[in-house]
């Protein structure tokens, strides 16, 4: 007993020490003898081969929309646009969020769903469509047999946005926002390379096909990047109009018979 009150007394004054230390500043540990750093051996620093993302110096003064096509020309992975996108410091909208939300859902989908920018809850997971909105978006493609959860590419996908960081106040995007992530957004597609877009809402049918007015584009395809495009709604303003959620289901059902047949 004796033996084990002195192991508990002396763990108890050790993390006493520390907690004295760390509230005095201490945040290294350091050991009982000196360290000559000259001493010790360096290691040469790997040069990378090709470097993805501009750096700030190259991106003071220099055009915003410029940059960014440049930064996504050298993207040859989603890893290297998530990279691209993260270190791009010339959107205003990157000082007030909390994250980069680059994208969720399986990369091999055939279904690619674009949305407009982040909202509060996304701001804070990181992930795009997990808010109210997201969580009807889910079980909309669900009815469909689509889920953003599934492994395979035949069920699955893939959801982004036209713009990674949350607009203050949830506001509409500006036309000058939308223009200068534009060639993350093309580059993000076709690295994906799905078999079907769909953009939900005003902002990323601008971003693809240069109009607005989402209303009367819905259920209508066309094409963007080569690719067939199917605009609908965004699951936001169907909680507001609960009413038009008839032609939102049109919508999925048409999109539906386009993957079948």
């Amino acid at each position: 007993m004796g033996i084990a009150a002195d192991i508990a007394d002396d763990w108890h004054a050790a993390l006493a020490a520390l907690a004295w230390q760390v509230e005095a500043g201490a945040d290294e540990t350091i050991g009982d003898a000196p360290v000559n750093r000259y001493d010790l051996a360096t290691e040469a620093p790997k040069q990378a081969a090709r470097p993805v993302a501009a750096t700030p110096a190259e991106q003071v003064g220099s055009d915003p929309f410029e940059v960014a096509r440049r930064a996504a020309e050298r993207a040859q992975t989603l890893d290297d646009l998530r990279a691209a996108i993260t270190a791009f410091d010339l959107c205003e909208l990157k000082k007030g969020a909390r994250n980069t939300v680059f994208a969720d859902g399986n990369p091999k989908a055939r279904v690619l769903i674009l949305g407009e920018a982040p909202g509060a809850d996304e701001d804070r997971e990181g992930r795009p469509f997990v808010g109210r909105a997201g969580q009807l978006m889910d079980k909309m493609f669900e009815a469909i047999g689509l889920s953003r959860t599934s492994p395979d590419a035949e069920t699955a996908l893939y959801i982004t946005n036209v713009l990674p960081w949350r607009p203050p106040g949830n506001r509409d995007p500006e036309p000058a926002e939308i223009a200068m992530m534009r060639p993350f957004v093309e580059r993000h597609i076709a690295l994906v390379d799905p078999a079907v877009i769909v953009v939900m809402g005003n902002t990323p049918l601008d971003a693809l096909t240069g109009t607005r007015g989402i209303l009367r584009a819905r259920g209508n395809w066309s094409q963007a990047l080569g690719k067939p495009l199917l605009p609908m709604t965004h699951p936001a303003y169907l909680l507001r109009n609960p009413s038009a959620k008839r032609e939102a289901w049109a919508d999925l059902l048409s999109l539906q018979a386009r993957l079948r047949g």
